[in-house]
């Protein structure tokens, strides 16, 4: 298998994964048949669509490739029919988007690497393409997206940006290792999830309720 060929089934699987995600949210808050399609193909494609405008690759594969929208709305469509099989929703999206977070962080940093993005920018546009859908996903289903509460997701993204570019730069970017950061990922956030980790939050000070006495 080339590593052309490989891309895109980890892309394809990343779409799907991140499909059933953004389906399972948009379920969870009843919306209709066309809804969920929606929301999945938001979640599923919008991280993907913003990582190729930046390294100026248009049309978007999202546009130019039929698969991208197909393998997306077809997942969406799918969970949309199938969801009383599916027990605990909240829990499944979570899964999901786990596993999605780390298939969307490896190949939208190797892209970035590809197009001659130096290290640092490929790893950002790595983050950026794994919390994209899910940041879509969040605002649509009318949840403070994921990235701005206290939760380890977009920090995680970024360890594992760092571990693909520094596999690319020892020339270890070949599948088996790729697919160790991939899980790296996927492991990071739900652990974070089980163990409540989280990064820091400012520490508000309660406004002085005292009065000061007359002026002499």
């Amino acid at each position: 298998m080339t590593t052309s060929t490989a891309l895109l089934l980890a892309d394809l699987t990343g779409v799907a994964v991140f499909a059933a995600s953004g389906a399972s949210a948009a379920v969870a808050k009843r919306l209709d048949l066309f809804g969920v399609v929606f929301v999945g193909v938001v979640a599923a494609l919008g991280g993907g669509i913003f990582r190729d405008l930046v390294i100026d690759e248009v049309p978007p594969l999202a546009f130019a490739d039929w698969r991208y929208a197909a393998t997306a709305a077809v997942t969406a469509a799918a969970v949309f029919w199938l969801h009383p099989q599916l027990a605990r929703l909240r829990t499944t999206v979570l899964v999901l988007d786990a596993a999605g977070l780390g298939l969307f962080t490896v190949t939208g940093t190797l892209k970035a690497l590809d197009a001659a993005v130096p290290a640092v920018g490929a790893c950002m546009i790595g983050m950026l393409t794994a919390i994209g859908g899910g940041l879509g996903r969040d605002l649509l289903t009318g949840e403070i997206p994921v990235v701005l509460r206290r939760e380890i997701y977009a920090l995680a993204a970024l360890a594992g940006s760092v571990a693909v570019a520094l596999l690319s730069a020892c020339g270890q970017a070949t599948a088996v290792p790729l697919t160790g950061a991939a899980l790296f990922v996927f492991g990071l956030r739900l652990v974070a999830l089980r163990r409540r980790w989280s990064a820091p939050v400012a520490t508000l000070r309660p406004p002085r309720t005292g009065t000061r006495g007359p002026l002499p």
